[in-house]
């Protein structure tokens, strides 16, 4: 299981895209930035468990 990182784009098994913006024990919370489901979410951040999703581009260094 690869876990993602602050800054870290992931997709979830329902294909939400999104931004990595804090990472818990056992799940990320994320910013929505495509979320092709019916599901709505009003503030556009959700939090998906780390058995639910892939990261698809890992973060830039910062120094």
């Amino acid at each position: 299981m690869n876990i993602a990182e602050v800054n870290d784009q992931i997709r979830s098994n329902k294909g939400i895209i999104g931004l990595v913006e804090k990472v818990y024990e056992n799940s990320v919370m994320i910013k929505i930035h495509i979320n092709p489901t019916d599901i709505f979410y009003e503030n556009n951040v959700t939090v998906i468990n780390h058995k639910n999703y892939e990261v698809i581009k890992k973060a830039a260094l910062q120094l």
